[in-house]
């Protein structure tokens, strides 16, 4: 197990990507703490994944929320060796000038303040072990941008600018960071990208040569495998988990 013996923290593990995440981890020896702002969603994946899961509702927004969860870890846990920014919002498709205010708000907060936020109540905890892995979940549109979704795009851009910026300075203290940008995916967020109905499904899994959308799973896979020993050389990567949607 590739995990085995590592206490990680993921933030929004209640659904989708982040469930994915949570269960992979478990599945390969790891014990984690679930920080979800939905406390019926962590207590549920939190049940179904075993007692190596500890649920805390929390907003990602705020440094104390991390705080907690770093402590929570240390707690039940006896210690902290991952951190996974995982949690998101999204974005109707618009045009960027319409765009009010508080859903503009709420994407830096969620998309670009966690990981500030998540940096700041881990990294001295790493640093002190000199060790350490933190993985932002970041998108394809941050990589290829599609028109309509120009602020959630540039959050994502921006957590991958983030991310090499904190790998190289964090490199000497033996703390690695990457990211992983996965396509449109079966989660909850997908319909407000897209809408409902199967001719829009059917439009996005057109743009991906391997002809599905990504699952939970996919994530957790990729995740695994960035945050484990066997990834020791890798660090300031963005891995695309897109079907070869950004060739």
């Amino acid at each position: 197990m590739r995990l085995a013996g590592k206490v990680a923290i993921v933030t929004g593990g209640g659904s989708g990507f982040g469930e994915g995440i949570v269960k992979k981890f478990v599945e390969e020896g790891a014990s984690v703490v679930l920080m979800d702002r939905d406390e019926a969603a962590a207590a549920r994946v939190s049940g179904e994944a075993g007692d190596k899961v500890r649920p805390i509702t929390g907003d990602v927004s705020t440094l104390e929320s991390f705080a907690a969860a770093a402590d929570l870890a240390r707690s039940a846990f006896g210690g902290l060796d991952i951190l996974v920014n995982n949690a998101g919002v999204a974005q109707p498709p618009l045009p960027l000038e319409t765009m009010d205010e508080g859903l503009f708000d709420r994407i830096a907060n969620v998309n670009m303040r966690s990981i500030y936020n998540g940096a700041r109540a881990v990294v001295p905890h790493f640093k002190s072990i000199k060790s350490g892995a933190i993985l932002n979940v970041a998108s394809t549109g941050g990589v290829s941008p599609r028109p309509n979704l120009t602020w959630y795009n540039a959050s994502k851009g921006w957590a991958i600018a983030a991310t090499r910026a904190m790998a190289v300075e964090l490199a000497p203290f033996g703390i690695r960071v990457n990211a992983i940008n996965p396509v449109a995916g079966d989660t909850p967020l997908l319909s407000t990208f897209i809408g409902s109905g199967e001719e829009n499904r059917a439009r996005v899994v057109a743009t991906i040569p391997i002809g599905r959308l990504s699952t939970p799973q996919d994530m957790g896979n990729a995740a695994a495998f960035l945050c484990s020993d066997e990834a020791s050389m890798i660090t300031g990567v963005d891995l695309n988990v897109d079907g070869g949607k950004c060739i």
